[in-house]
């Protein structure tokens, strides 16, 4: 049986009791909501934009207009200042902590645009997929990717090594405060 183009998908199961294992299922939504993105652009390139295009543009963009910035601040607040403030970690892991700071801020100008792509392609008279929306896409695309790898090999290994016991517990519960907000999301 063919499944849909735009099928939804479940999330992994991981908890704010385990806040390493809930920010890189965090990274596992990020990449699928690209893969989405990739699939709307041909989709419109196949068949226009319809009622299923329209839906996974929404979908796409609350991920990245709620549960993204969540999961940046889970990070800002909880993994990089702990990183920044030991002289354990050396060189290398504060570095990249700066570098994804910056990306961070990168992250978030490049989603406006996207957003307002996102937003015309669910309007009454979307127009087709332009060259520079397409590039714009492959750059958000290769920066996460970029990102997530930095993240998952260098950073959360030497926060892990940190942040253990009551302090990883608390960090769990300030997450899932944050989202049980009016905004919510998971990350």
């Amino acid at each position: 049986m063919k499944q849909p183009v735009f099928a939804g998908f479940s999330s992994p199961a991981a908890g704010f009791d385990q806040p390493f294992e809930m920010l890189t299922a965090c990274h596992e939504r990020v990449q699928r909501s690209l893969g989405l993105l990739g699939r709307i652009v041909e989709h419109i390139d196949t068949h226009g934009h319809d009622a299923q295009s329209r839906s996974a543009c929404a979908d796409v963009q609350r991920y990245f207009d709620l549960a993204g910035p969540h999961h940046h601040e889970d990070e800002e607040l909880h993994v990089f200042p702990l990183l920044l403030a030991s002289d354990a970690v050396g060189a290398q892991v504060h570095e990249a902590v700066r570098r994804l700071q910056l990306e961070h801020d990168r992250m978030h100008a490049d989603w406006q645009p996207l957003r307002q792509m996102l937003q015309r392609w669910q309007g009454d008279d979307p127009a087709p997929v332009t060259a520079e929306e397409r590039t714009r896409i492959a750059a958000f695309d290769a920066l996460y990717a970029g990102h997530i790898a930095l993240e998952e090999s260098v950073v959360y290994p030497a926060a892990q090594r940190l942040l253990q016991g009551d302090a990883l517990a608390a960090a769990g519960e300030e997450m899932r405060a944050r989202r049980q907000g009016p905004a919510g999301g998971k990350g």
